[in-house]
């Protein structure tokens, strides 16, 4: 079954690059089906790309179909950037990002591994590819709500498909592992309750806002939960300013005991049952209390091997990925299950200065965009943008996020770089 995914791969890879050769074709409204727009080929592009950033087509290992894919997109990124009529837009958040991707590449003159290192700095640099690309194409909220709808559509899809029993084995690969979904989830959540309060108050929009925000909890898996909350938290602040902060704190407190009155939940928390609400709130909940599935143990092992001692500049880019594909560790893992860990033991506490500085700063821009004067679809982008990117990035702690960054990095990045685009557009129309 595998197979069908070369199928889809090349159908999929040739219909985006045919679109950035396509010169103009009419598209229906995402909102009203009876109206027409008139899309050119960039458009129809990022459309294609939006939407489909949830599949994976993957193929049994050592074929690395999914690393293909996701170097086939980077480059029709930049075809897309080179042949768009309107220029890429470099905020000062994406232009810091760029210095941490420069950090990326000085790793490389002491890795011990240059490919890995690359291949790293590919899965960083994916997420700035589609910000600029969504800044360059998208200008109006047609094409933002053609795109983002999208992408909702086949998460939605997935969101179903994944509770059909043995689904896995009938489309096995289309789609990306549980993990990532649910972190994917967190943006289509964000996304879709930012519908509902600005753009139409229509009662489907907060209905798959709280099924995107389920899946965490009935696959019980602690880091989505705890960057669902995150985004959450952020959205209140966002939409309610100081007066979100009541909001929050339920929030909060909704999030710790969904871990110690769900039962599944707190089953995988911790090792021992006897662990109770009390004994949180007395402080008495140590590290060795929570089971960690050996994260703990194997973060360890690493900071010892690459970190300490480099504690600035790390071991070099990609030295994490060569130590694990080239020992068997922990059972044959090949991910850290921490993109901090890996990050600062790579690239040292440089590059976790650098990368979040980014993030605080783009979340911090897309909040002093919502907070003033413009358009629903512009407003919706902004705290969609900076909801998500504060949940994904808290789900950097002690989860693979970069590695699946086509479907989980890329669209809080994406929704900021359309934010960048409809403003653009703005200022252009009110000359």
């Amino acid at each position: 079954m595998f197979v069908l995914n070369y199928f889809y791969f090349l159908i999929l890879t040739f219909l985006l690059f045919q679109y950035l050769q396509k010169r103009r074709k009419l598209v229906r409204h995402p909102l009203d089906g009876r109206q027409l727009l008139d899309f050119n080929g960039t458009e129809l592009f990022w459309v294609l790309l939006f939407s489909t950033g949830l599949l994976a087509l993957s193929a049994p290992a050592g074929l690395d179909l999914m690393a293909w894919r996701l170097f086939s997109l980077e480059l029709l990124c930049l075809i897309c950037l080179n042949v768009s009529r309107t220029r890429p837009i470099w905020s000062p958040p994406l232009i810091f990002y760029i210095i941490f991707l420069a950090w990326l590449v000085v790793g490389l003159f002491y890795t011990p591994s240059v490919s890995y290192g690359v291949r790293v700095i590919l899965k960083y640099l994916y997420p700035l590819l589609v910000a600029l690309t969504a800044s360059s194409v998208v200008r109006d909220g047609e094409v933002f709500l053609k795109s983002s709808l999208g992408a909702r559509t086949v998460a939605m899809t997935c969101l179903i498909i994944s509770f059909i029993p043995f689904s896995g084995l009938i489309i096995p690969g289309v789609f990306w592992y549980g993990t990532a979904r649910a972190i994917h989830f967190i943006s289509m959540s964000m996304f879709s309750l930012a519908l509902f309060f600005y753009l139409g108050n229509r009662r489907k929009d907060v209905v798959m806002g709280i099924l995107f925000t389920l899946p965490c909890l009935f696959w019980v898996f602690r880091t989505s939960i705890m960057g669902t909350i995150a985004g959450l938290m952020v959205f209140s602040l966002f939409r309610y300013k100081l007066r979100a902060l009541p909001a929050i704190a339920l929030i909060g407190i909704m999030g710790v005991c969904s871990v110690f009155f769900i039962p599944a939940v707190k089953e995988k928390m911790f090792k021992s049952d006897e662990v109770t609400l009390t004994d949180f709130m007395n402080g008495r909940v140590k590290r060795d209390d929570i089971e960690s599935n050996a994260r703990f143990s194997m973060w360890e092992h690493f900071e010892r091997r690459f970190y300490r001692g480099k504690e600035l500049q790390g071991s070099g880019t990609g030295a994490c990925q060569h130590y694990f594909y080239n020992h068997f560790l922990f059972g044959g893992l090949k991910v850290m299950h921490s993109d901090i860990v890996q990050m600062k033991c790579d690239n040292g506490l440089i590059a976790i200065f650098l990368y979040y500085i980014a993030v605080l700063m783009m979340v911090a821009h897309a909040f002093s965009v919502f907070l003033r004067r413009h358009s629903p679809c512009v407003k919706v982008c902004a705290i969609t943008a900076g909801a998500s990117l504060a949940g994904v990035a808290v789900t950097m702690y002690s989860d693979n996020v970069v590695n699946y960054s086509m479907c989980t990095l890329a669209y809080p990045f994406g929704f900021y770089g359309m934010m960048l685009g409809m403003l653009k557009g703005e200022r252009k129309a009110g000359t």
